[in-house]
């Protein structure tokens, strides 16, 4: 897709309207491509500037064009949402996190749409086992799939006693640890075939992932969203652009129906300052020009 049907694609209000409704909060992530087909990353509005950010539909619009001649292609949005997001600083106060998204990443290739999914079924089913259902959606990243909790499935309560960053990283891993049985199987299958799926906890305090709608970042597919009900009927045609089978239901939740796995995920795995960034080490801050993708 050349830079005009990027931009074309870009100016659809669904499009705006699904990527700036997912990103309120977060730490925006932008793919661009210059001469050369040399990839590279925006985090801020200017240099030394405060941090991307996407408040409204229009600011969808806003970056297309501001950074135009970079040609910007993907966006994505950080796991994290921030009660404020208007400098550098701000991303790196633990206590300015509000809400962390719990997101299982499916590694896979483009052509194992359907075995990649099979997978996300998986993972849907055993949060289901633990009371998480009306909280869950599949977002189709391109070449695999992210299962997601809604953040606002752990109520206030829960998260007045728990950084909401450990709570999505235990959640994550938990889950993981769970399923590695099943995983196992599918994957001895596909190892059969010369084929492997991964499923890995990447939550971090600097972690992005693909924002709904988003075009993949080299091929000419979609970041569609579906519930769990949807997943055996899915087909690689519903991210095609001129297709956009998308639900726009990935905003269901209910609040507090994560919170018995929470406290379960925390007792079995323990947080992310814990585990992966001991309180112990004073650095805990992100580096400036610092990201980690999906």
């Amino acid at each position: 897709m050349e830079f005009e049907g990027v931009l074309k694609y870009y100016s659809r209000p669904l499009v705006r309207e699904e990527i700036s409704d997912y990103c309120q909060g977060r730490w925006v992530a932008v793919e661009c491509v210059r001469q050369g087909e040399r990839r590279f990353f925006l985090r801020y509005w200017k240099r030394g500037g405060p941090p991307l950010s996407i408040s409204k539909a229009e600011d969808v619009g806003r970056i297309m064009h501001r950074f135009g001649r970079l040609k910007p292609r993907t966006l994505y949005g950080s796991v994290n949402i921030y009660s404020k997001l208007e400098s550098v600083e701000d991303t790196e106060e633990e206590s300015n996190i509000a809400y962390t998204s719990p997101i299982w990443d499916i590694d896979s290739r483009v052509e194992r749409w359907k075995e990649t999914m099979q997978v996300a079924d998986i993972i849907v089913r055993r949060l289901e086992a633990e009371g998480v259902s009306k909280s869950v959606f599949v977002n189709w990243s391109g070449r695999g799939a992210h299962v997601h909790i809604h953040e606002k499935a752990f109520s206030k309560d829960l998260l007045s006693k728990h950084n909401p960053l450990d709570v999505a990283y235990a959640v994550v891993e938990y889950i993981c640890r769970m399923i590695k049985r099943d995983l196992a199987e599918v994957s001895s299958k596909l190892e059969k075939k010369g084929f492997a799926i991964k499923v890995e906890n990447k939550i971090d305090l600097k972690r992005v992932f693909t924002a709904p709608l988003s075009l993949h970042r080299e091929l000419d597919l979609c970041a569609v969203c579906l519930k769990p009900d949807q997943l055996g009927d899915f087909h690689i045609d519903w991210a095609k652009p001129n297709v956009l089978k998308h639900n726009k239901a990935w905003r269901e939740h209910l609040e507090g129906e994560g919170d018995q796995l929470a406290e379960k995920a925390l007792r079995e795995v323990g947080g992310y300052w814990a585990t992966v960034k001991p309180r112990s080490k004073p650095a805990r801050k992100l580096a400036p020009t610092g990201a980690t993708l999906e």
